[in-house]
């Protein structure tokens, strides 16, 4: 009689204990199966990208060999260097061939200096990445201070200075502040250095092909001093640009925040203001704020190029350039996807972190 009574009660027991390890299995296995969907997500856009910048830069009228021809080569000299760089045979059966060797991690051929692709992209990354990231770590810092202030002094004359400031920096496009700094602390002033990488009478044995670190690792600090003196001005060239929309998007979510029942809550329990904001309402404030600052990073790739440019700097921006001018396909194929390769995972690393942030999100 009580084996009968008590036994439902425990084989409902062990189904929901059956039903919660399944389910933690599944909550286990939810990041590598979504991170692997990204994955997949992201090489099939690769995959489509490469199509698209392939067919249309052999749709283009131009001849990517014409400038390698001496005036006086024959028809048979153009034949066979088109031979060489596989350029007689059909669109479709160039696109195979060079999807099969990039799979490998060849990406052909520059045309113009007869260097690997992919030890060009290589070479110029470093300038690029270091660019990006001091760009980035300025405008993230300008913009947090001036979005707490603002938003700590708001309703004040300083709120209002904040946002007249952030709305004339953000109405200058980066390249044209590239240009001012450079007229103002370059020239006028004659205050830091503008052209190229580092001084030209240092020279310092590539390691890493980072010349913050390779300095450093020679222990070269005048030439390390030298490379930051180097990178100000193009690195608050692109800050003056994020700055504007991190401190707009932080402020906003604070005000945002401070009208959820926590904060009251901590004020009611007589939680200081300063902690308040820094320790409760920052946190859920700079969610979005870092979805932003992820956009932001990625898209700061594509307006280096101006910049590489304005400043003489050895970046894949300058080496796009200089592919554009000479028609070097492969060269431009190679960069192109570079560009959308660090783009996609910039995105991705964007939504996990976002993932992180929010426990809603990880829950559901």
């Amino acid at each position: 009689m009580t084996d009968e009574v008590h036994s439902p009660p425990i084989a409902a027991q062990v189904e929901r204990i059956g039903l919660s390890s399944a389910r933690l299995r599944r909550e286990a296995l939810a990041p590598l199966l979504g991170t692997a969907r990204r994955l997949i997500t992201v090489a099939l856009q690769l995959l489509a990208v490469s199509v698209l910048v392939f067919f249309v830069l052999r749709a283009i009228p131009a001849d990517p060999l014409a400038m390698l021809l001496p005036p006086n080569a024959t028809v048979e000299d153009a034949e066979r260097m088109r031979h060489a760089f596989g350029l007689d045979r059909s669109i479709p059966e160039q696109y195979l061939i060079w999807l099969g060797h990039a799979l490998q991690g060849d990406l052909g051929t520059s045309i113009q200096s007869r260097q690997p692709v992919i030890q060009l992209i290589l070479t110029a990354l470093p300038t690029t990445l270091e660019l990006v990231f001091c760009g980035l770590v300025l405008g993230i810092f300008f913009g947090f201070v001036l979005g707490l202030v603002t938003f700590w002094w708001r309703g004040t004359a300083l709120e209002r200075v904040g946002e007249v400031t952030a709305s004339f920096a953000q109405s200058i496009p980066e390249f044209l502040w590239g240009i001012l700094l450079i007229l103002i602390f370059g020239l006028w002033l004659n205050f830091l250095p503008f052209i190229g990488p580092i001084d030209s009478r240092m020279i310092i044995p590539s390691q890493t092909g980072f010349l913050l670190i390779d300095t450093a690792l020679a222990g070269r600090w005048d030439a390390f001093g030298s490379r930051l003196t180097h990178l100000i001005l193009p690195s608050f060239a692109i800050a003056m640009i994020k700055a504007p929309l991190i401190m707009r998007l932080l402020r906003s979510s604070l005000v945002e925040v401070y009208t959820e029942d926590y904060v009251n809550s901590a004020r009611l329990r007589g939680v200081g203001e300063a902690r308040i904001l820094f320790h409760h309402a920052l946190r859920n404030a700079a969610i979005p704020t870092v979805t932003l600052i992820g956009v932001q990073a990625a898209h700061t790739f594509g307006g280096t190029l101006l910049i590489e440019a304005i400043y003489s700097l050895p970046g894949l921006g300058n080496l796009m350039i200089n592919a554009i001018r000479a028609h070097d396909l492969p060269l431009i194929q190679g960069i192109t996807l570079t560009y959308c390769a660090i783009v996609l995972l910039l995105n991705s690393l964007v939504d996990l972190t976002y993932l992180w942030l929010n426990p809603r999100l990880r829950a559901q």
